[in-house]
């Protein structure tokens, strides 16, 4: 990082460019007169008796944080005030180049040079730091002391020096002019980016680590550090797929899910978990594998569609299916170390669809058609009927049931409906895909 000087270090860079640059090019001789670079105010370098000097001037006429770079060291400081990172300046700086000379066309020719310069050499390099601030004139303002530090800080910034040309409006160039009460000359403004100031300042230092403090080895009572494992997958449990284990797009209460990967068995001695997570509830529910387990496949059984029975030590857990809610779930495989140490694999989406049973009886001039769920409607849920093509959107239920009935008029005595409950968009399946060819189940229509 740059220090305090380095504001004046970057105007002092550029004026040594521009003299070096107007000097390799043997100005003097072309004009026929000297000239000067120098870095004052607007009202300082205009003169109105008419022996204006040639000369080219740069002046710092604003400065400002950069937007980039303006927050990007926060916080520095801890809850007691206490120093913890130094605050870092980032800033932006203005400058306007203008070219005066009391001869015709010698302001011109000052001022394409400058131009030229800055055109070919947009981002300065460090090497071109070091040797402009080495021996610059700055020495003769500046204390004795900030000679050793003012080049090397300003040229080992982590950003390099950047100048760009800054359009600026007629309508601004005139307020800029009008406010040092000088008459207009041919002005360019350039922005240079990136400075950044600190301060050495003393900071809090952390210690060491001794140990990463969570679960600790049981010999040496501070952590095992990283495990290694002789291959070339990974240690850590990944899921490549979770589906039904029918073969639908959906799991249903009764069934099977089948969830495949790598490292799923969590190597010898270790406690496999699946874990199905309500993404709106946030409620877990945690069921154990089907053993034995592989390291690429587990099956679990998800609990039957019969209700549990009152003082079943079950109720309220997995094992309750009322404990679960059609919808959507985020499924995952939590596995426990012999140690304590707990690893957990990416969650895949897998949506619990109702398990359903219609029946069908002839309520002239149609018929009722009535289907169980399991897990049981919750309050809130969306519930609708579908017969064939046909529909019966239904109230929502203002408590949990497990039955829901709809009239239908218009289907054909005989016919073979299949008959499908959806709950909060989410249909029963109505497809048998253990019958080869696949087939749709259906209810006779009396």
């Amino acid at each position: 990082m740059s220090n305090v000087l380095a504001i004046a270090a970057v105007t002092q860079l550029l004026k040594d460019l521009l003299n070096d640059t107007l000097i390799n090019g043997d100005v003097s001789t072309a004009l026929g007169a000297d000239f000067t670079v120098t870095a004052l105010p607007l009202d300082r370098v205009v003169t109105e008796t008419g022996d204006q000097p040639t000369q080219l001037n740069l002046f710092l006429y604003g400065v400002a944080p950069n937007p980039a770079l303006r927050n990007a060291d926060l916080p520095t400081r801890g809850r007691d005030g206490t120093l913890k990172r130094r605050p870092t300046l980032a800033l932006d700086l203005n400058y306007l180049l203008t070219a005066l000379s009391g001869e015709e066309l010698h302001a011109e020719i000052l001022l394409g040079y400058a131009m030229q310069l800055f055109h070919e050499q947009p981002i300065l390099a460090r090497e071109t730091i070091r040797a402009a601030l080495a021996a610059a004139a700055i020495d003769q303002i500046l204390p004795q002391q900030f000679d050793p530090i003012r080049a090397s800080e300003l040229a080992d910034q982590i950003e390099l020096l950047k100048i760009t040309p800054r359009p600026l409006s007629l309508d601004d160039m005139s307020k800029l002019w009008t406010a040092f009460q000088a008459s207009y000359r041919t002005s360019v403004a350039y922005d240079v980016s990136l400075v950044l100031i600190e301060r050495e300042l003393p900071v809090r230092v952390p210690l060491p680590v001794l140990s990463r403090g969570g679960l600790s080895d049981p010999l040496t009572g501070r952590d095992p550090g990283v495990l290694v494992r002789p291959s070339l997958l990974g240690s850590a449990p990944v899921m490549t797929a979770a589906r039904a284990g029918d073969g639908h797009p959906v799991m249903r209460l009764g069934g099977r899910v089948e969830i495949t990967g790598l490292q799923l068995d969590g190597g010898q001695g270790a406690e496999v978990t699946v874990r199905f997570l309500e993404p709106g509830g946030g409620r877990v529910l945690a069921l154990a594998p089907e053993m034995p387990v592989a390291p690429d496949r587990l099956l679990v059984r998800l609990p039957a569609t019969t209700p549990l029975g009152a003082g079943n030590p079950a109720l309220g857990t997995a094992s309750d299916p009322a404990s679960w809610r059609v919808g959507p779930y985020l499924v995952d495989v939590l596995i426990r170390q012999p140690g304590g140490r707990e690893m957990v694999s990416n969650a895949l989406p897998l949506a619990l669809a109702p398990a359903s049973t219609p029946s069908v009886v002839a309520a002239a001039p149609g018929v009722d058609l009535t289907l169980t769920c399991a897990p049981p409607i919750r309050a809130g849920q969306s519930l609708a009927i579908l017969a064939g093509q046909a529909m019966a959107v239904l109230s929502t239920p203002a408590a949990p049931i497990t039955t829901a009935s709809a009239h239908f008029d218009g289907l054909a005595s005989g016919s073979e409906v299949p008959v499908r409950l959806r709950v909060d968009g989410i249909d029963s399946p109505v497809i048998d895909l253990s019958a080869t060819p696949p087939r749709l189940i259906t209810v006779t229509i009396p």
